[in-house]
């Protein structure tokens, strides 16, 4: 091949891997020759570095209801819009940003409920892929591309009382895992499941500490972590390193390896990615929602009530600097604003410029919906109106959304999505591995 030859090549394929994803697919299909060009190792990650450079905002928003409930509840759309990176550096302290819809998902044959109660409903985000755990007792756990629509069921996974599980990615391996934990004084076993060819099966896995399950999962540079603790559970939290009793531990999985390990904190916090390292992050006055609203788990209905509960902010920060010496170096912010009101907000996470995301939790047809960008280093905050998602919502929908999203190149494991819409079929032939002996005399 010749020099102009190759470089014109390189130039159509820097092109190429600037499109959507949705658009390099149509340039897979046109032959043999575009599909290997386009599924090489090169262009994956030409694909890859070019969208990490563009990361945005994700949502997904589902009308709210309850178990008994049949309508409106299983029906998820997506949107994004590019997130700011270094927010500070806008003139306005305010603007508008219009989301671009991509997909509405439903599937007629599977429950894919959103509950406001706490231990019903799981959902994670990991390199590109939205993973759902809904519908307690008889759930079918959903990995999703919100981008295009195309999913995967995995087989069912039975949960007694609480739907707790977690989705993260082996960067190394390249592969997804889906990690399932049981309710610590109830029956069954902890699950792991690896999304590959060759068949979809839930594999039993120990964790050698007892616990419950107190927020959502963040997967770092393939390590999941999440917060766990229960002070009921006969102290088990005794830090013998330090000599120091905590009623929380940061859970940490190695997506790879399968293996647990443990970090100890003093008091109920969310956690999040800063800047590439493992955070805490949490309002002063703070409280255990997942203790407090044991019997009645309505987080809505709660966050509700305090809506114009104060506008002075006293937020922390802790960021793990030495995972080894569990090191950490920490912040603290104060800030007033009467367009804030926090209890009305999730702390989503953080930009890679280490912005600090917060997201209304719901939206209601007809009234503004805001995203707030805070700058530790600079002590501001900005509001950003975001329009686009349409009038079609009957009641308030509940709203999930993720930073740093970004469309990944079809690596291992994708290409076992199915396109949406799709027959909707049983558990796959690996069946569900010992499912029935983990149900065996339980009704819940």
């Amino acid at each position: 091949m010749s020099s102009s030859s190759a470089l014109s090549g390189n130039l159509i394929l820097q092109i190429l891997s600037r499109l959507p994803l949705k658009s390099v697919a149509r340039f897979r299909c046109l032959s043999k020759h575009w599909a290997s060009i386009l599924g090489s190792p090169y262009f994956k990650e030409l694909f890859l570095t070019n969208s990490l450079s563009k990361p945005r905002l994700l949502f997904a928003i589902a009308e709210n209801g309850n178990e008994h409930e049949e309508m409106g509840i299983n029906v998820w759309r997506f949107f994004s819009l590019p997130q700011f990176q270094n927010s500070y550096e806008k003139s306005s302290s305010a603007t508008v940003e219009a989301a671009e819809y991509h997909v509405k998902f439903s599937l007629d044959n599977l429950t894919i409920n959103h509950h406001t109660n706490l231990k019903y409903f799981s959902c994670g985000c990991a390199s590109g892929l939205i993973y759902f755990h809904g519908n307690r007792y008889e759930g079918r756990p959903v990995i999703c591309n919100p981008n295009t629509g195309r999913y995967a069921i995995l087989p069912k996974r039975y949960s007694y009382r609480k739907a707790y599980s977690f989705f993260g990615f082996d960067p190394i391996g390249k592969q997804y895992k889906a990690l399932f934990m049981a309710y610590p004084s109830g029956p069954g076993h902890h699950r792991i499941l690896t999304f590959r060819a060759g068949g979809l099966r839930w594999r039993k896995i120990k964790c050698p500490l007892r616990h419950d399950i107190k927020s959502d999962g963040v997967c770092i540079n393939g390590v999941l972590y999440y917060l766990g603790g229960d002070r009921n559970l006969s102290g088990w939290s005794q830090n013998k390193s330090q000599n120091v009793k905590s009623d929380y531990v940061i859970v940490c999985f190695d997506v790879r390896s399968e293996r647990f390990t443990f970090i100890y904190v003093e008091r109920i916090c969310r956690l999040i990615n800063y800047k590439g390292k493992l955070a805490v992050i949490y309002w002063e006055d703070d409280v255990d929602i997942y203790e407090l609203l044991h019997l009645d788990n309505d987080v809505y209905t709660y966050w509700e009530k305090k809506r114009n509960i104060g506008v002075i902010n006293e937020l922390r920060l802790w960021v793990l600097e030495d995972v080894e010496k569990q090191e950490w170096s920490k912040h603290a912010y104060t800030w007033t604003d009467d367009k804030f009101f926090r209890h009305q907000v999730s702390i989503v996470g953080s930009t890679y410029s280490g912005e600090i995301v917060f997201s209304m939790r719901k939206y209601t047809c007809g009234q503004p919906f805001y995203v707030f960008y805070f700058s530790p280093e600079r002590n501001t905050l900005r509001r950003v109106e975001i329009q686009g998602f349409g009038e079609g919502f009957k009641k308030p929908c509940s709203v999930r959304t993720f930073v740093n999203h970004v469309e990944y190149p079809n690596i291992n494991g994708l290409e076992l999505l199915k396109s949406f819409p799709a027959p909707f079929g049983d558990t796959d032939s690996s069946g569900t591995d010992s499912e029935d002996s983990d149900r065996e005399g339980i009704t819940g």
